[in-house]
């Protein structure tokens, strides 16, 4: 059997076993992920009810579900909006743009559909891996700070950005602007992310509303 092969069936194995999984299964969420932004809000309220939530990476669609319904967004009103290049199911209370977010014109249509600028901008992206761990490492957090960028680019004054990063990874100058522009900067591992993984979240509360390079 191959190395690879082996690995696989090592993730399955415990993936059928991971105790959020089966809550994911039970409760109705798309991923295991929703425990993970489920988790972050009960502790630092960023979603809150009638905020605007953009969020990045959306498929297949937890975040937005535990967005859409921390903040009560809806067919009729919504005031959530996702983008992902992968295509995914609609999610009840969201719009879901299907398309690159590192796409030129992908910032402006997110505004535009959203209606106005957000309150909260969200981020799990992850890059599709190589297997290479430090070219995946780069890769990612390249998109950390390109959604960093953008926050700190649309976000209202007081607003949130929570952005998927890895321990020990994140540039010196990003937290620096973000530490400039925002109340407070966090880094944070909740519950569902597994033990052995190296991601973190970056949590940035409390825009500033001005944007220093």
């Amino acid at each position: 059997m191959s190395k690879r092969k082996k690995v696989n069936r090592a993730w399955l194995a415990q993936h059928i076993d991971d105790p959020y999984v089966k809550l994911a299964q039970k409760h109705g969420y798309r991923s295991r992920a929703a425990y993970k932004l489920i988790e972050i809000d009960d502790k630092h309220h960023i979603l809150k009810p009638g905020a605007k939530v953009i969020d990045l990476g959306a498929a297949p669609g937890g975040w937005c579900q535990v967005a859409a319904d921390r903040v009560g967004s809806t067919d009729t009103a919504p005031i959530v909006v996702g983008i992902d290049y992968l295509g995914m199911d609609p999610v009840p209370g969201t719009i879901v743009l299907e398309m690159d977010f590192l796409d030129d014109a992908a910032p402006d249509k997110l505004i535009e559909t959203l209606g106005d600028a957000p309150d909260v901008v969200l981020s799990d992206m992850a890059a599709p891996t190589t297997g290479h761990r430090q070219t995946d490492h780069l890769r990612t957090m390249y998109l950390c700070e390109v959604a960093a960028d953008f926050a700190m680019k649309v976000l209202k004054p007081g607003g949130h950005f929570l952005a998927k990063t890895f321990q020990g990874g994140t540039e010196q100058a990003l937290l620096d602007r973000l530490k400039k522009n925002f109340r407070a900067v966090h880094h944070v591992k909740p519950p569902a992310s597994r033990e052995a993984s190296a991601e973190l979240y970056l949590l940035a509360k409390g825009f500033r509303g001005e944007t220093e390079s």
